[in-house]
């Protein structure tokens, strides 16, 4: 139902099929060529399954609407984003399997996983992906409320591996920087949950290729998910096998905790002093 009221991301995504078709482009992939996008970033925004980012709107705007208003598709898009609510349809399944995990064992090479983040980092990130500051602090909202499962009477068992760039690069201000990492070493203290950094000079690791995230529950299938130009979470035995196996091998290039977490508190005071 494209209704603007009740759905805005379907009826921008009417929207802009119809000015697609005006336009001459038959496909979203020839539309895709042009803007140099994939034709899944096109056909998404035409469903209303994802409203374009900042960046994408500006660049169908400037081909398929040059005599409108200027920045009207990214402030429908935004529109559709609030309207849809903070979690999309697509990470729905993941914060499933994070609820009814009994074992997390995250991966990241390039940022704290969302379950470790400050609220401080998690904004500085939102902000970055172009949203704006209401929309920002309500999926920091939900990217905290998302941490309540650390403080259950009977949490999971999270491990986490991170590459130590991860400590030293800047998200938000060095204060928020400084922030993030002692918490990370405060809830490394945690019984259930560890954190362990592959120091830089250890070179290459099996994971450099990217994020993922891995939940274990009893009785249900194991379940990975991967980072890209969105997450994706499956249940493909082979996948959730080969995410297994390149977790094993970067937690064997990791400091053992105590280390990390020396680790992580001297990079915490270095951003004290900045």
């Amino acid at each position: 139902m494209n209704d603007p009221e009740r759905n805005p991301a379907g009826f921008l995504g009417a929207e802009l099929r119809r000015a697609r078709l005006a336009a001459g482009y038959s496909s979203q992939e020839a539309l895709a060529a042009r803007l140099g996008y994939d034709r899944s970033v096109i056909a998404k925004a035409e469903t209303g399954e994802r409203p374009p980012s900042p960046e994408v709107a500006d660049a169908i705007e400037a081909e398929l609407f040059p005599a409108g208003p200027s920045g009207f598709v990214g402030r429908l898009a935004a529109l559709a984003r609030r309207a849809g609510g903070p979690v999309p349809s697509w990470f729905e399944s993941w914060l499933e399997a994070e609820r009814h995990a009994h074992m997390l064992r995250l991966w990241s090479p390039l940022l704290v996983p969302g379950l470790l983040q400050t609220a401080g980092y998690a904004r500085a990130l939102f902000l970055a992906t172009g949203l704006d500051e209401d929309a920002a602090q309500e999926h920091v909202s939900v990217r905290l409320d998302r941490q309540a499962i650390l403080e259950r009477p009977h949490p999971p068992h999270v491990v986490t591996v991170l590459d130590q760039s991860v400590l030293h690069r800047l998200i938000g201000s060095p204060q928020v920087m400084a922030d993030q990492l002692m918490h990370i070493a405060e809830l490394s203290e945690r019984p259930d949950l560890s954190v362990q950094v592959i120091p830089a000079d250890t070179g290459a690791n099996a994971g450099l290729s990217g994020a993922f995230d891995l939940a274990s529950s009893e009785g249900g299938p194991e379940v990975v998910r991967m980072e890209a130009v969105e997450d994706v979470t499956v249940e493909s035995r082979s996948l959730v096998r080969k995410a297994a196996n390149i977790f094993v091998r970067v937690q064997a290039d990791a400091l053992p905790r105590a280390a990390s977490r020396t680790l992580i508190l001297e990079a915490a005071e270095q951003w004290k002093t900045r």
